[in-house]
């Protein structure tokens, strides 16, 4: 399990960040300690975007982070209706998936499902 990831963000821009996560599921939560007065933290399910407050953040072009949204579809519409842009890519493994960027800039792929695990290996299969 993938427990965080860390984003350099503006502290100016993490509040954008805050609720651009919401709108995949991650709600706010509080760092522990003195991490309050560095980082704004997000939650879902266990896993964690730790936006790391920085004053010139470093921005990655082609890296991202991946996350598979309970409704695709509604998460895009609803994306979409609070001005961002997602964009469809081919679908892989018979799942959609687009990528759209965060107000600091990050790509964000969103995926409908992630590829199938085999039961028999244990591991994931790319083959659709």
């Amino acid at each position: 399990m993938l427990q965080h990831v860390s984003l350099e963000v503006r502290l100016d821009d993490a509040p954008a960040c805050v609720e651009f996560w919401r709108l995949l599921g991650f709600g706010r939560v509080e760092p522990p300690g003195t991490l309050a007065s560095i980082a704004t933290w997000v939650e879902r399910d266990g896993t964690q975007i730790h936006l790391l407050h920085h004053d010139d953040p470093t921005v990655p072009p082609a890296g991202h982070v991946a996350v598979v949204v309970e409704d695709y579809d509604a998460t895009v519409e609803r994306l979409r209706e609070h001005g961002f842009e997602p964009e469809p890519r081919p679908e892989q493994w018979g799942a959609k998936r687009s990528f759209v960027r965060d107000p600091a800039g990050h790509r964000v792929e969103l995926m409908e499902r992630p590829p199938a695990q085999s039961a028999v290996s244990g591991q994931r299969s790319y083959v659709p």
